[in-house]
């Protein structure tokens, strides 16, 4: 199982990240999503994760992907 980290920017509730959580679980592979709203960070566990199609997810939910 491998890990990514991002930071995403324009999370500011619950709604928020329950929306980037909901988008990325969706990504093929994905086991778990967590997000931490204070730190502005997204966890992704899983298997063979595709980074393009994580951060495409996390645009999806109407989020931006810090460089």
């Amino acid at each position: 199982m491998t890990q990514k980290h991002y930071t995403v920017t324009g999370m500011t509730c619950e709604h928020c990240a329950a929306s980037v959580r909901e988008e990325v679980s969706e990504v093929a592979g994905v086991s778990e999503v967590v997000v931490d709203l204070a730190a502005n960070a997204v966890t992704v566990h899983g298997a063979d994760l595709d980074d393009e199609q994580l951060r495409a997810a996390i645009v999806e939910a109407g989020y931006a992907v810090a460089a």
